[in-house]
């Protein structure tokens, strides 16, 4: 693998580059905040106090999965301090705009701004890094799963997307909790358990018919948006003992009127690069990135990025460098390790090289 550098090395080369003010708190990013919530509000109004044919209500449904996920977008921003700086209405803040994905700020701090940030793409410590071969063969789920062939583990591995952030959501919980002290612990809990008291609360008023267009279809298509990119920001890299940001992570490109929904979420190499910058000053950063290190920045459009997830196994090799199929043990490349997005190929193919010897 080429010389890593860490993310402060790269920061401290751009950011002498970028204009003043760039780091300061962007209020303004609410206003957006804002008209979610109130689509959500009007969304369930709709459905809650009308009786009409239960087809009707599904572009709602998809209405409030969209406002879902982009809230949670948001509240991804307002708990890296991007929007305001003060710690209680920021955790506010953070906890409604994660309320539909029922997450609560400070397993959301620990979890991503604490574990993830510091140790992206780190076999051991990364909690949201997908394993190695040595962990796969050490779990007889996944044995039997890499047993079937790879269309079928494909299409489950998408389909899975539905509802794999709030499924990860709350292993990440259990994962942490015992972290925290232990006076902090009933406010985690506290934060974990109030949002799902709430939506099956609303199950209790509205009834299961419509608590499924106002809640479990829009969460399903939150869950989708919001994988959709999880997915792509670093299953294509490698995995690093240098948490290189240039390495082991992926932007992709959608049309401009999707980053503005959703906030710049597609700025993934540059929010790694700057966490603590709003995601609108993102578009500086990558002009600046691909300027100094062309040949190193990762970036496809979004549609190009989820093909190669669906072409490629989720498994590491034990050079870590390296994607396997633990059925038929081939190798694919990783991103800056050989894989050619446009072009998926098999780079070692040993269930045909055993065969012919």
């Amino acid at each position: 693998m080429e010389d890593l550098h860490s993310f402060g090395w790269y920061a401290k080369r751009v950011a002498k580059y970028m204009p003043e003010g760039v780091f300061k708190p962007v209020p303004a990013r609410l206003w957006g905040g804002l008209a979610y919530l109130l689509i959500v509000i009007a969304g369930f109004l709709t459905i809650g106090f009308s009786d009409w044919n239960p087809l009707l209500y599904i572009p709602i449904s998809i209405v409030l999965g969209a406002s879902f996920a982009g809230m949670g977008f948001l509240g991804h921003e307002i708990l890296h301090g991007t929007v305001i700086k003060q710690p209680l209405l920021r955790d506010i803040l953070g906890a409604i705009a994660f309320w539909p994905l029922s997450t609560g700020p400070k397993l959301w701090r620990k979890w991503h701004n604490l574990n993830h940030h510091i140790h992206t793409q780190d076999d051991e410590k990364d909690p949201d890094s997908w394993p190695t071969i040595e962990k796969i063969k050490k779990m007889k789920i996944f044995q039997w799963i890499y047993k079937l062939p790879f269309f079928v583990r494909a299409f489950f591995g998408f389909a899975s997307l539905s509802f794999q952030f709030t499924a990860h959501s709350l292993h990440m919980f259990f994962l942490f909790v015992t972290d925290f002290k232990k006076k902090k612990q009933p406010e985690v809990w506290m934060q974990t358990i109030m949002p799902w008291a709430s939506w099956i609360g609303l199950l209790f008023i509205v009834g299961f018919g419509k608590w499924i267009f106002m809640f479990l279809i829009p969460l399903i298509i939150a869950n989708m948006i919001v994988m959709g990119y999880i997915s792509t920001n670093h299953r294509l890299n490698p995995l690093v003992p240098v948490n290189d940001p240039l390495a082991n992570s992926l932007t992709v490109t959608v049309p401009k009127w999707v980053d503005v929904i959703h906030f710049n979420f597609s700025y993934h190499t540059e929010h790694h690069l700057f966490p603590g910058m709003s995601p609108k000053h993102y578009p500086l950063v990558k002009e600046k990135i691909k300027e100094m290190w062309p040949e190193r920045y990762h970036e496809m459009p979004m549609g190009r990025a989820l093909k190669a997830l669906w072409q490629t196994p989720r498994v590491y090799s034990s050079e870590q460098t390296e994607l396997v199929d633990p059925k038929k043990g081939s190798l694919y490349g990783s991103l800056g390790n050989g894989l050619n997005p446009k072009n998926i190929k098999i780079k070692v193919d040993r269930h045909k090289s055993q065969s012919q010897s």
